[in-house]
């Protein structure tokens, strides 16, 4: 018998895919309605550990978007560094710092020196979670033209400012 007549004379076997698979049992079924936020038409979803007025998150998203438009200004070589020193720890500052180093030396410029970039970045979206009254965990959404990257962070509440103890670009 040759190759290729045994392989005529295999069957194949037609198993069908459960909705439910593997050991995290993820539900691979579509979901045709929207999903159910809690409280009155309209509002969002939040996710805090601490009970926070809308209000008070809403001035932080706020100073959280200004905040990271000005950090992809800064990477990207628009801004110097020194923009946000006052609002970071010295870590962040330092990987923003080496971050526009890495960009302008790839682009063959120096860092913060107003350069316009061929593709400016645009935030999207900011959403901010309390994780006690003084901290605070924010996710950013960044749009360089077509492309999108995200940004998580973390706020402390120090001597009645906001200060950015921890950047994570993805």
């Amino acid at each position: 018998m040759t190759s290729s007549q045994r392989h005529a004379s295999v069957t194949p076997i037609r198993v069908p895919v459960a909705s439910v698979q593997g050991t995290l049992a993820l539900d691979l079924s579509p979901r045709h309605a929207p999903p159910v936020l809690p409280g009155p038409t309209g509002s969002r979803a939040v996710a805090d550990v601490v009970p926070i007025e809308p209000h008070q998150r809403d001035r932080l998203e706020v100073w959280v978007h200004r905040f990271v438009q000005a950090s992809v200004e800064i990477v990207g070589g628009d801004r110097p560094a020194s923009q946000l020193l006052r609002w970071t720890t010295g870590s962040v500052y330092a990987d923003l710092h080496r971050r526009a180093l890495l960009v302008a030396r790839a682009g063959g410029h120096l860092p913060g020196t107003g350069r316009v970039q061929p593709v400016r970045p645009h935030v999207e979206s900011v959403h901010a979670s309390f994780v006690s009254p003084t901290v605070a965990e924010a996710s950013a959404r960044v749009r360089y033209g077509a492309r999108s990257r995200a940004l998580a962070l973390r706020f402390e509440n120090r001597d009645e400012r906001w200060l950015c103890t921890a950047m994570d670009f993805a």
